[in-house]
């Protein structure tokens, strides 16, 4: 068990009356104040910028490819081992979506990734298109966004079989994870970003586990 989950848990067995009680900083020369849990739990959606919305909403998509890997896995792949960690990588980004998407409800946010004007963020080239000359496009090389598989990597991966398909998944989740991370990095870079306490939780979390994931694939990379 992740220790968001853990501490989701956790929580969720506190009873009432087991709760230690809340206090509220006050402002410069004001006491402090205790307030009530729902009370705690309004000011923290409230603790929010536009910049962790987006990484919600974007995060959202990120793993929704992972997912999609991992059913390629299980008809493609070969390797005992591979399937077993993908099925674990599975559950825990299938359980981490259903938070985001919460966690964006409860603000009133919407839950599709939002695209600016420019377009930035959708990588046109990706749409399967006809061109021209009648003839279906070329899989793009870019990606969505940074970390994800491009179009054309994931219609190589669905292409592979046996153990040549569980080397583009180690090879493709590993790539992955660590554009996961990069995102909370970048995240982190904006002032007053990430500092919602469910959020918080999140990215540590993301950090910890897709950190640890990396370094068994890896292993078992280095295996096949």
């Amino acid at each position: 068990m992740s220790y968001l989950a853990g501490l989701m848990a956790t929580a969720a067995l506190l009873a009432p009356q087991d709760a230690p009680p809340i206090f509220q900083p006050g402002a410069p020369g004001q006491p402090s104040r205790i307030i009530t849990a729902d009370q705690a739990l309004a000011l923290a959606r409230t603790s929010y910028t536009a910049e962790d919305v987006q990484f919600m909403q974007h995060m959202i998509v990120h793993h929704a490819q992972a997912v999609e890997m991992v059913g390629l896995l299980e008809a493609r792949g070969e390797n005992s081992r591979v399937k077993l960690l993908g099925r674990r990588i599975a559950l825990s980004q299938e359980a981490e979506m259903e938070l985001m998407r919460s966690w964006l409800i409860a603000r009133d946010q919407p839950t599709g990734m939002q695209m600016d004007h420019s377009g930035h963020g959708m990588d046109h080239g990706s749409m399967d298109h006809s061109s021209h000359a009648g003839h279906a496009a070329a899989p793009s090389e870019t990606p969505l966004m940074p970390g994800m598989l491009s179009p054309a990597q994931m219609a190589r991966l669905a292409a592979a079989r046996g153990n040549e398909f569980d080397r583009l998944f180690l090879t493709g989740m590993i790539q992955h994870h660590q554009g996961a991370i990069d995102m909370v990095g970048e995240l982190l870079e904006h002032p007053d970003a990430g500092r919602d306490t469910l959020l918080s939780d999140f990215t540590n979390s993301v950090v910890a586990d897709q950190s640890t994931e990396i370094l068994r694939m890896q292993s078992l990379l280095s295996d096949l």
